[in-house]
């Protein structure tokens, strides 16, 4: 078979050939149709994820929609770091997978499922979502951030606050049901707009989040009042300085939703769900999709102002 392979850590995957999956004890052996390009993946090729166990050569992709050998065609996540679903080919726990709908397109499933499950995962399992939530979404243009919009009006979120450095790009976000956008950087503005905030969903991190906590919890009408802030990415740097007075001053709690914070099972759990948004059309994204013979090109071109998910077809 084929794969997009990475040979040496900080470059572009390579159309090569590759040994075919072996599937452990409980996988089967999937046709691959549609893998998504997440910022997940390339940490995880450029061997800086967390979870990286910096092997090479190795295949990434965490997640993928392919045709089972049932015949039925199922959205599935990949356990292995090095073994992921940009192949023709990938091993895969039928546990770990749903089937989408009859006539779903699994570009759009493979594009916005991990995007979706993010934010979706985040609110369900990190904190209690309370009813009728104002939440303010850090770094609302990507596809991450664009997702959790329509992620926390799905859930019932009251108000939700976008925040991103592309304001052309942030403004198309009240299409999708952002009450008010700030350009982010613009504190006052932020202080103003996201004081009373219930929940904030940081995909930025770094020092744009830092003061961003800085201004909410200072323009807080009751610094008491519990501030749950997830961090979800880290676009915009790995750390970030928070005065501890932020912590003393406020309700303000910091957790973290990811891998190791959040169990495989719940995950699974939500899959079902999160396919059915997105099948449906509840929640919408506009994938890229890209032949994955054609992988290294697609790779260091990807991305931009508005760019959507890339994703690779088989």
């Amino acid at each position: 078979m084929h794969a997009a392979v990475v040979n040496s850590f900080g470059t572009a995957p390579v159309w090569q050939a590759f040994p075919e999956p072996e599937p452990r004890s409980g996988e089967v052996v999937v046709d691959v149709l549609a893998a998504g390009l997440h910022p997940r993946v390339r940490s995880q090729a450029d061997g800086s994820h967390y979870t990286s166990e910096g092997s090479l050569p190795l295949i990434p992709g965490v997640d993928g929609v392919g045709r089972f050998p049932d015949g039925t065609t199922r959205y599935f996540a990949v356990a292995s770091d090095i073994r992921g679903s940009m192949a023709e080919r990938v091993a895969v726990d039928p546990r770990a997978s749903v089937r989408i709908p009859d006539g779903a397109d699994p570009v759009a499933v493979a594009a916005a499922a991990n995007p979706v499950m993010s934010s979706w995962v985040a609110l369900r399992h990190r904190i209690a979502f309370p009813r009728d939530a104002r939440v303010l979404i850090l770094g609302a243009t990507g596809a991450a951030g664009t997702a959790a919009v329509q992620v926390a009006k799905h859930l019932g979120a009251a108000r939700v606050i976008a925040s991103g450095r592309n304001v052309a790009q942030l403004e198309r976000v009240t299409a999708l049901g952002a009450d008010e956008i700030v350009p982010l950087g613009d504190e006052d503005a932020l202080g103003r707009a996201a004081g009373d905030v219930d929940v904030v969903l940081d995909y930025v991190w770094g020092s744009p989040a830092a003061a961003a906590m800085r201004a909410i919890v200072t323009a807080r009408t009751t610094p008491g009042a519990r501030l749950d802030w997830i961090t979800i990415g880290s676009s915009a740097g790995q750390d970030a300085a928070i005065p501890s007075a932020a912590l003393r001053s406020s309700g303000l709690t910091i957790v973290g939703s990811g891998q190791g914070s959040v169990g495989r099972s719940a995950f699974v759990a939500e899959l079902p769900e999160i396919v059915k948004v997105i099948s449906d059309g509840t929640i919408v994204s506009a994938p890229t999709a890209v032949p994955a013979s054609q992988v290294e090109t697609a790779w260091t071109s990807a991305g931009g102002p508005g760019a959507g998910r890339l994703v690779l077809t088989f």
